[in-house]
């Protein structure tokens, strides 16, 4: 149960998170729309699945890198990983719900990283097959991103490299709704992610399941009820 409910709310943070980070990915989202060329507009949809794959391979990768490191730490002190794994959550909890907004400062981390991968993306572009869109897809997975480093640093903390990287796979999938409708200029859906009752409801259940996994008493009520 306990497997499920941190996948649950792993896509559950890449569905209503990715409503927060319209302004970044979304204005890439749609810059990779117009990249597609007339000829290939057809596929449109397949180019943004492929795009998609590749950014949540990104993603994946990332938490597997970090899961080791997150596992070689759980020998050390698994509860105190255990604690800041849940802590994270509530932050993220409450970035979900807009009542926090302190988790954008971490996107600073990759601001290097990202300005060694962007002049790779021209390479790419535009977009005439499904290997391309993957490949320029691949390089977009490491836009600095808040939400995606405080997910990332949340699943490498459960101590396992494998359950990181399906972890980030998961958040990864959660986020593929919202891009794309992005992609596919269907608004319905994103207005409904972007509402603030919706966002609200999310975050709180986030920060429930941040609490039921602190390590202490209240664990064996919890598990009880």
């Amino acid at each position: 149960m306990t497997e499920l409910a941190l996948h649950v709310s792993a896509m559950v943070l890449g569905l209503l998170g990715a409503g927060h980070c319209l302004g970044m990915c979304g204005g890439l989202m749609g810059a990779l729309t117009m990249a597609i060329p007339p000829a290939a507009k057809a596929r449109r949809l397949q180019i943004l699945l492929a795009y998609n794959l590749g950014r949540i391979a990104s993603y994946s990768v990332a938490g597997l890198l970090l899961g080791l490191v997150g596992w070689a730490a759980n020998q050390a002190f698994a509860d105190g990983l255990r604690i800041f794994a849940a802590l994270l959550l509530l932050a993220m909890g409450l970035y979900l719900a807009g009542w926090w907004q302190g988790l954008t400062k971490v996107e600073a981390l990759g601001q290097g990283l990202w300005r060694f991968v962007q002049p790779l993306t021209k390479r790419f572009m535009p977009v005439h097959n499904l290997a391309q869109a993957l490949l320029l897809g691949s390089l977009w997975g490491w836009l600095p991103c808040g939400l995606v480093y405080s997910t990332l640093l949340w699943a490498a903390s459960q101590g396992d490299a494998l359950t990181s990287m399906s972890l980030m796979a998961a958040f990864g999938l959660g986020t593929l709704p919202l891009m794309l409708a992005t992609g596919m200029a269907a608004n319905g859906l994103r207005q409904l992610l972007q509402k603030p009752l919706t966002r609200q409801a999310a975050g709180i259940l986030v920060m429930l399941f941040a609490l039921w996994t602190l390590p202490g008493p209240h664990q064996h009520w919890l598990m009880g009820h």
